[in-house]
Parts: structure tokens; C-alpha cells; sequence
């Protein structure tokens, strides 16, 4: 009679303790969702959100640091702190392309508020660089140089077209 009660026991708590494991973990605390988001939606996915700042980082050449600041105190990225100027500068600009592409492109939103196709993109101007270089059209060479097809690496430092001097005309004898 002891072993049955024994291995009863045993099974019992064994079963409670499986029971317990596979019990829903309930719906994921307040803190897992984004904080401070002031132009992308609300209720944008956690995988629409790292598409998003992947873009931006490619397009700028940038890490996260380059907006986002990290805690001294818990050792770990505050990604809803405004303490750096370039997020409200990364704001603005991807409010500016908006409006670009709604007012030229006709460019629609997607179910959660993101430009689904757009003509306008931070890579259109940054090409990979964080501060892009100005380059007025009088300082251009008279030869055009085409830029970088998308995907490929930026023009290094020095070698805007304003920068690389017009070949010289051929001479004819």
C-alpha cells in the first residue's frame, strides 16, 4: 500500500507541475510595448519596427547609437529617450519624405500606417552617409557620374562628383 501511495503522490505533483508549465503565460506586459513613438503607428509590430530601423541604419550608414542613447544604469539601449538631437532630426526627415511621396507619388499607407511603396527613401539623398555632402549643380563636372545603384556602397569620402574633376577633352590631331 505505501508504493501506490508513494507512486500516486509522485504522479500527482509531477502532473501539477507539468500542468503548470504549459499553462498560458498570459498577454506580455505593458513594458514590451514601444514607447515614444511619435510618427510611425502606435501599433506597429515588432517585426515592421526592426524593417524600419534596418532601413534607416543601411540607408544612413549609422547604428543605433547614432539616435538612441543607452542607460549608464541598467547598461542597456533607452530607445525611448529623445536625449539626442538626430532622433528629432530622423523624425522630421522621415516626415519630409512622407510628404514628398504623398504630394508627388501619391504614395498610400499600408494597414499600419506605413508608406507601402514609396519614390522618396533616406537613401535617395544619404546613400550610406550620415551627413551627406552638398553638392550644387554649378560645381558639377560636366560629364554626370552616376551614382551607386542601390544596395552598393556609398562614394567614399572625397569622391561626390564635386569632388572628382571632369575628364579632360580629347584632343584631336
Amino acid at each position: 500500500m505505501t508504493i501506490n501511495k508513494k507512486l500516486f503522490v509522485t504522479t500527482g505533483l509531477l502532473s501539477a507541475v507539468l500542468f503548470m508549465a504549459m499553462a498560458p503565460v498570459g498577454k506580455p506586459a505593458d513594458d514590451e510595448k514601444f514607447k515614444n513613438l511619435k510618427v510611425l503607428p502606435k501599433d506597429i509590430s515588432k517585426e515592421e519596427m526592426h524593417k524600419v530601423m534596418e532601413e534607416w541604419e543601411h540607408a544612413l550608414g549609422a547604428r543605433c547609437s547614432f539616435c538612441h542613447v543607452r542607460n549608464e544604469d541598467t547598461k542597456k539601449m533607452d530607445w525611448a529617450s529623445d536625449a539626442k538631437p538626430e532622433k528629432e532630426m530622423a523624425r522630421d526627415m522621415y516626415k519630409m519624405t512622407q510628404d514628398i511621396n504623398k504630394k508627388y507619388f501619391h504614395a498610400q499607407k499600408d494597414s499600419t500606417g506605413v508608406i507601402v511603396e514609396s519614390s522618396v527613401n533616406c537613401y535617395s539623398c544619404h546613400r550610406g552617409v550620415q551627413h551627406p555632402e552638398l553638392v550644387r549643380a554649378s560645381e558639377l563636372p560636366s560629364q554626370p557620374r552616376t551614382p551607386p545603384a542601390p544596395g552598393q556602397p556609398a562614394w567614399a569620402p572625397g569622391t561626390t562628383p564635386a569632388a572628382v574633376p571632369a575628364p579632360a577633352p580629347e584632343k584631336k590631331p
